[in-house]
């Protein structure tokens, strides 16, 4: 199975995000999009969070109401192997598009409403490795689409 984005989302601030089927992607973030909090959300080195669809099906599963751009990220990607999205790691989106994960995203209390018991813990690298959202920063800007590939550079 190729990797690909399976929703991009944004907002003009807070959350959720919603679903756009493109999005110029900026050295700044996305276009259109925006963080309340800009101390802890935002710049060059958090311009991307990005979460894979499969974790939100299997914390579904676990009886949350998360979907798609309720825990703020603005790439949910498909089919791609999560274990292998770590700091320092590069992505390509679509054709043009370079992103290089920079960090694991700490979770917060305004994506609580995604959780069923309000625990948004749940997605920490801390407590639950490999459940968390990433930070990327962008080293190549450009156009991306929903059903655009994702793969590993």
């Amino acid at each position: 199975m190729t990797a690909s984005i399976f929703q991009i989302s944004r907002s003009n601030g807070g959350v959720p995000k919603l679903a756009v089927p493109e999005v110029m992607i900026r050295t700044s973030g996305l276009n259109g999009d925006w963080q309340s909090n800009r101390v802890h959300h935002g710049g060059p080195d958090r311009a991307v969070c990005l979460f894979p669809h499969e974790l939100i099906q299997s914390l579904q599963r676990e009886g949350h109401p998360i979907v798609a751009g309720s825990v703020g990220e603005n790439i949910t990607t498909a089919g791609l192997d999560w274990t292998l999205v770590v700091p320092g790691t590069q992505l390509l989106l679509g054709e043009r598009v370079v992103l290089e994960i920079v960090s694991y995203t700490v979770p917060c209390r305004t994506i609580q409403r995604a959780f069923a018991d309000h625990k948004f813990g749940r997605i920490s690298q801390k407590t639950h490795p490999g459940s968390s959202r990433v930070y990327a920063r962008v080293l190549t800007e450009g156009m991306v689409r929903v059903g655009d590939a994702v793969a590993l550079v």
